[in-house]
């Protein structure tokens, strides 16, 4: 056991010293440059802004290039079928088609606001997105530093428990401590092992989702650097909560699809309107039949009138517009959750602030005590069990002081994720 416990304590070591050092802002910056869910953000906004492009290529002109060619029986003028009286003359040709929008009434210019505020309503979908990735990457950050001090004290109480059992077996030879002594202080050897074991498995445990929230696969050490602790917490919740509605990317993003919804059914409006485009084609004729012009062009205007659509447009300008009513009230409910998440996130912080001080001022006393108490037991005038219960105060009072500092800046972590605005 005593073989295993080395080798676990020199194999940390070995990895501290070799393990490259990481800090808070150079794990963030490799998992918003790495993590697949925010690669995956930027391709969404990507994708929608080739959306506005299509709906923008309306107002450019649509050439077509044409050819074609035919072959008549002589003297054919006319015919029935799919081949039309005039295309009966034996010839080839080739030119083109322009149609030019003239004028639609804004629907081309709906559309492409339409389409633009469906572009900022994903990318602020990607910035929640990253949100996400920098919470989940300082959660498993500060708990991987926490226990990674917590694993240092007890390192440290199981090198002091070690001290005193060598302590007492040589006080014991010399018959000034009995044998009971030796197996007490063999017993809180072994039991500081077995919680030093434990701690390692925490420590490569925390490694392992610190390396996953990064955006790796593969097995990775680091020697994380402890960060400044935050700026003290705001007296009261209802800055924070104004501060949240303002910021959240969640709510600009339904407010971006609610103005897309609202956008898109005044272009269903719009439909019920004409339509203006200019058309002109023109092209040469190669081999043909005698009496053909060797080139042909024309130009003309095209009204287009909706007279009767069996009431398409209206439905999908009420679809549309019921749309955005629903998407109203659904950001009104989650504006209502945001403002919950983020009271609740404040208490949780504001606790675990308090119970911050009160774990330094546990820390603070058990160190005194353990100090007394070893004075004590080496005049003779202590038990080894109050000596043992001492230093097990002292290391509880270590770990739990760790404890409450990570998990005041993972509660602050939470509160600045829920106010939209991290640091």
């Amino acid at each position: 056991m005593k073989t295993l416990i080395l080798t676990i304590a020199a194999g940390a070591v070995l990895a501290a010293q070799t393990a490259p050092t990481l800090t808070l802002e150079e794990a963030e910056q490799i998992a918003l440059q790495n993590h697949p869910r925010v690669t995956a953000a930027k391709l969404r906004t990507a994708a929608a802004q080739e959306a506005v492009k299509q709906t923008r290529a309306a107002y450019q002109p649509q050439v077509s290039a044409l050819m074609s060619a035919s072959a008549a029986e002589h003297g054919t003028l006319n015919g029935a079928g799919q081949l039309q009286p005039q295309s009966l003359y034996s010839r080839t040709a080739a030119g083109f088609a322009v149609n030019q929008l003239a004028y639609d009434f804004g629907r081309t210019r709906s559309l492409t606001q339409a389409a633009e505020s469906r572009v900022a309503a994903q990318n602020e979908r990607g910035n929640a997105v990253r949100l996400e990735v920098r919470l989940r990457l300082r959660d498993a950050f500060f708990r991987t530093l926490q226990a990674q001090t917590q694993l240092k004290a007890l390192n440290e109480n199981v090198a002091m428990r070690r001290l005193t059992l060598k302590q007492v077996a040589a006080l014991a030879k010399s018959n000034l401590r009995s044998t009971l002594d030796v197996s007490f202080a063999e017993l809180n050897v072994a039991e500081a092992e077995l919680a030093l074991t434990r701690a390692e498995n925490e420590v490569r445990a925390s490694e392992v989702d610190l390396v996953a929230a990064m955006g790796f696969s593969d097995a990775r050490r680091y020697s994380l650097a402890s960060p400044l602790d935050p700026p003290p917490l705001a007296a009261s919740p209802d800055g924070i909560v104004a501060t949240a509605l303002a910021n959240r990317p969640e709510l600009a993003a339904s407010k971006m699809d609610i103005q897309a919804l609202r956008r898109t059914a005044d272009n269903e409006r719009r439909q019920l309107l004409p339509n203006i485009s200019l058309i002109g084609v023109g092209g040469y004729f190669g081999p043909r039949a005698k009496g053909i012009h060797p080139s042909y062009g024309a130009a003309g205007v095209n009204v287009s009138i909706p007279v009767l659509t069996g009431g398409l447009f209206t439905s999908r300008r009420d679809e549309a517009t019921l749309k955005a009513e629903a998407e109203t009230q659904q950001l009104r409910e989650l504006e209502i959750s945001v403002s919950r998440d983020v009271r609740l996130a404040w208490v949780e912080a504001n606790n675990a602030w308090q119970r911050l001080e009160l774990t330094a001022k546990v820390l603070e006393q058990a160190l005194r005590t353990l100090k007394l108490a070893q004075a004590r037991y080496d005049l003779g005038l202590a038990s080894i069990v109050e000596l043992s219960q001492a230093q097990l105060s002292r290391t509880n009072g270590e770990v739990e002081a760790a404890a409450a500092r990570y998990a005041y800046l993972r509660a602050r972590n939470v509160l600045d994720f829920q106010t939209g605005v991290m640091p």
